[in-house]
């Protein structure tokens, strides 16, 4: 399965990123109803977590700025693939840790998504900065329709590595964050989100019996 490289040359990207250009949490994120073609569902499981209207608290720098423009619209993927399990072949174990990855993640995206308006911050970079540097952590949509397409026999397998891989990809974003960032709430989250991501790993790769 190919996996999407991402590289962070230092604090140069940090600043590029902050360039980017805004726009609504639904509609990037991917959390909206009915979100994707491979990825809809209904409002009720849909609808995110209203953000907090506080801001965080004590400095914020380029990369705080950076992790939670990209983790958002990765939390969007990982919520799209979490829903696949909601109507296919799975077991219950599995259907119930998929709904409490999409319940977790749709809460961070509007918390993440809050903080940068009270920033007054962009709710993403332009895809372009990414791609400068190697690129960002993702799924593409040939991946996630090779989950959504599978034989009834071998979604539940295609389904835990997919997510397995996306989870990884989310816990290298928050190591970043935690060894550069300065904001303590960001840092927080980002330690929260690595403790989550791991627990749900090791539980993914029970379940596959490894």
């Amino acid at each position: 399965m190919k996996r999407i490289a991402w590289a962070v040359p230092g604090l140069a990207l940090c600043a590029a990123l902050l360039a980017g250009c805004g726009t609504d949490a639904h509609e990037f994120y991917g959390t909206g109803p009915g979100h994707g073609a491979h990825g809809g569902g209904n409002a009720a499981v849909s609808t995110p977590v209203a953000a907090p209207v506080t801001t965080p608290s004590g400095d914020v720098d380029a990369v705080d700025v950076m992790f939670l423009q990209m983790m958002g619209p990765h939390n969007g993927q990982g919520v799209r693939l979490a829903r696949l399990a909601r109507d296919r072949p799975a077991r219950p174990e599995v259907r119930i840790l998929a709904a409490a990855i999409a319940t977790t993640q749709e809460a961070e995206t509007a918390t993440m998504a809050g903080w940068l308006r009270a920033w007054g911050r962009p709710l993403t970079a332009d895809p372009g900065e990414h791609a400068a540097h190697g690129g960002m952590p993702g799924l593409t949509e040939a991946e996630i329709g090779s989950v959504a397409d599978a034989p009834p026999a071998e979604f539940e397998r295609r389904f835990l590595n997919m997510v397995i891989a996306q989870q990884d990809d989310a816990i290298q974003l928050a190591r970043l964050e935690a060894m550069n960032g300065v904001n303590p709430e960001v840092r927080a989250l980002a330690g929260r989100i690595e403790a989550s991501r791991t627990a749900q790993i090791q539980r993914m790769l029970a379940l596959l019996g490894r």
